[in-house]
Formats: C-alpha cells, structure tokens, sequence
C-alpha cells in the first residue's frame, strides 16, 4: 500500500472562499449580517476531487492521501479567535466530507484555530472534536501564526505543552506547517514555509522537548526545509551546545517527509536521514503544480523519484507504508480494522 501523508484540499468548490472572503470583509467593517457558508452538495465535492487530486492519485500509482484543508487558507494571522475558530470548523468538516465520500483514498488530518496572542491550549477542544468525532489521525500545528512575523514563543517553550501532551494522551503526531505569510520578504511557499521547517528543526536542537516528550511525533514537511543540506551543521551545532548527538537528541521524534521536486534533492534526502524517519509524500496539491520540462512530468509526482532510488523491498515498504503507520497511530488502527 502506498500512502501519501501530505495533501490539501486545494480544489475546495469556490463557495468556500467567497464565504473566506465575506468572513474577513465582515471582521474589518464590522458592517451587515455575518455570512453563512452557502451550501455546498455531495456532488460539487465529488466532482472537485475525482477530476483532481484522486485521478492524480491513480495516475501515479498511491493508494491513499492523508488529506487536510488547505495549508495556505489557514492564516491565523488574519481576525481573531473567533474568526480562526469558524474557519477552522468549516474546513475541517469539509475535509471529513471527502473522507466520508471517498474512505477508500483519504483520510483527515485537521488544522486548528490557532491566533495570534492567543493560548495554544485554546486549540485542544477542536483537536479533541476532530479526533473524537470525525476520526481524523492527527494535525497541522503552525510554529508561527503571526504568519511570518514570528512573534510567539519557540516550540520548545512550556506554553506549548498542554498541546502536546494532548497529542501523546490522543496518539495523534503533528506536522509543523506553517500557513500564509504576511511579509512581503517572504514568499508563502518558496521562503516562508521552506524557512518554518528549518527553525522548527533548529528549535528542537536548542532545547530538550523530547526529553520532555519521548513519545511526541512530529513531522516536519517538505523535506525537512533546510535540513538535509546542511546535516553537517546541524551536528555541529548539538556539538557546540552540548547536546546529545541528533539520533538521540531529536530523530526518534521527528520525521521528514519527501515533498522535495526533483531527483538529486530526494537523493540528498535518503542519503543523509535515515530510512526510519523519512515518510512518502507529495504535498498534492500544493506548492509547484506544473510539469517540469526537463522530465515531462510534474513535479510534485514524489513517487517517479523514490521509484529510481535503489532501494531494498524493507525500505521501500518503509518509506511507502511502514513508516506512516508508525507515526500515524490511530491511521495504522483504522486500516487494520479494514483488513489492510
């Protein structure tokens, strides 16, 4: 079985970004009646997913998606608790939509209601909703909702514990994904999200949150940011500091997944971090939705990459299967209550 643990839900039919759109409208005038999410049918969805990222999926040869809204819409930044709560609820139960629609191929992973200024700890009820009742196997967890201005404290810091301790009690793992940025130095997707990765990484080397935390999973998207490239400094730097080396300090926690576009980078990837601790995915869609006109094919189709590596059939299950399911608890539970 081959599954993909990284996917948003990009083609959401329009109604829910004019609903976006009326929200935030409503927020900064204060003006009118609040908007309704206009109805959205069992067909409209069908149709925004069969025509894309599930005929992808086919195409390219997975079985499944670990599928969540879509990362960029998150801003946090943008209103404040009350409006991140609504959305947050709204995308969420579309996603669970899809799943019920499609169980076969997807499977939820939840944002949260994260705001600016405001306790992590506020998040838990909607996680503890999505776990309980719509069945999702973990979440996106934004290192920074100020969207790039990085306001809030490292992730290392106590005030995230209440959440994380929430994430071991439920055996759910987090992704550190961050959404929109708001710095106009910053491109969402080729700067900012590539530079969250990296300081998330770098926040675990600084401090001792494992220790703290030994059965805490968390995945660090898009290849791991900055990471693999330059492994040699990340050692060098737990040198310095005087922590554990990287296997022991941080690597029995965090995972990386294989969103990087081209052959040489996943190369890199399988070449530096071990085997264990990479996951297959391919951010469907997301980030770079073209064709590559050196290969013919588009960039984000991960599998072609990880297909020409020489791999062994362990490894290739690993990175394929295995891996998700050891991270993704709750995943593992309901494929094996399918027979799978």
């Amino acid at each position: 079985m081959i599954i993909d643990c990284h996917g948003h839900y990009t083609t959401a039919p329009v109604e829910l970004q004019e609903f976006r759109d009326a929200q935030i409208a409503f927020f900064e005038s204060g003006k009118g009646v609040p908007p309704k999410l206009k109805a959205i049918s069992d067909d409209q969805i069908r149709e925004s997913i069969e025509k894309n990222q599930l005929k992808a999926l086919r195409e390219r040869g997975a079985d499944m998606t670990i599928f969540s809204p879509k990362a960029s819409a998150m801003a946090h930044h943008v209103g404040d608790e009350a409006v991140s709560k609504e959305w947050t609820r709204l995308n969420n139960d579309l996603v669970h939509r899809v799943v019920s629609l499609f169980p076969e191929h997807f499977i939820s992973v939840c944002q949260l209601p994260q705001s600016v200024g405001v306790s992590i700890e506020n998040s838990i009820d909607e996680l503890e909703r999505c776990v309980n009742e719509l069945g999702v196997v973990g979440c996106n967890l934004n290192p920074d909702p100020s969207g790039g201005k990085w306001t809030g404290a490292p992730l290392t810091d106590r005030s995230w514990y209440p959440f994380f301790e929430k994430l071991c009690e439920l055996e759910v793992p987090a992704m550190i994904h961050v959404s929109g940025s708001c710095n106009p130095n910053f491109h969402a997707t080729g700067a900012h999200y590539i530079n969250a990765d990296t300081t998330a990484f770098m926040q675990f080397l600084q401090g001792d949150l494992f220790r703290d935390f030994p059965d805490l999973k968390l995945i660090i998207p898009h290849g791991g940011g900055a990471v693999p490239y330059h492994w040699g400094r990340y050692r060098g730097l737990a040198d310095m500091l005087g922590k554990p080396h990287l296997n022991d300090h941080i690597m029995k926690n965090v995972f990386f997944d294989t969103c990087v576009y081209h052959l040489p980078g996943i190369e890199l990837l399988f070449e530096v971090i071990d085997i264990d601790n990479i996951l297959f995915a391919s951010e469907m869609f997301g980030a770079v939705k073209g064709v590559d006109p050196e290969t013919g094919y588009n960039f984000d189709d991960t599998k072609r990459y990880v297909d020409a590596l020489d791999l062994s059939d362990e490894d290739r299950f690993k990175v394929f299967e295995g891996n998700v399911r050891r991270v993704y608890p709750r995943l593992d539970r309901q494929l094996r209550a399918r027979g799978l």
